[in-house]
């Protein structure tokens, strides 16, 4: 099943179930989605399922950033709710990477860009990203080849 009907089988088995939370979340992806299938003209043939993943990482960076902010000006109720909308957003991203296996990856990439100094961290972040798309967060990436590279 492609992911974005995975999504809205989802979201009618949410509001069949009165999961309001689930359902408020699941129709803000599915917007996203049809207003970037908008954006990029692709409203006929719909967007590739790794599009769609690149959306649900970006919508959980941003539940993220928010959750930080709500607990930093003491808001945990807000933090908490956001917290739970990530963990929903979480099930339509390809299962995460161990630290372990992205740092083998990393470690890959190293030697086969033949990058030898924190000058070389752009090239080898980029390049294992591409190779670990929507697998890993770019900041574990970016933590280990800065260490990789000292």
């Amino acid at each position: 099943m492609l992911l974005k009907q995975k999504i809205v089988e989802d979201l009618k088995l949410a509001m069949k179930a009165g999961d309001t939370q689930k359902r408020d979340v699941l129709r803000m992806l599915d917007s996203m989605v049809k207003n970037t299938e908008i954006e990029k003209k692709k409203r006929e043939e719909g967007l590739t399922d790794e599009e769609i993943q690149t959306l649900v990482s970006r919508a959980i960076k941003q539940r993220k950033d928010s959750m930080q902010q709500f607990e930093d000006g003491g808001r945990s109720d807000l933090a908490e709710k956001e917290k739970e909308e990530i963990s929903i957003l979480t099930t339509y991203l390809p299962e995460q990477l161990s630290e372990e296996i992205v740092r083998a990856k990393v470690q890959e990439t190293i030697i086969e860009m033949k990058a030898t100094s924190v000058n070389d961290r752009g090239k080898v972040i980029g390049a294992t990203l591409s190779k670990l798309k929507g697998q890993t967060e770019g900041q574990i990436v970016k933590e280990i080849v800065e260490e990789e590279l000292k």
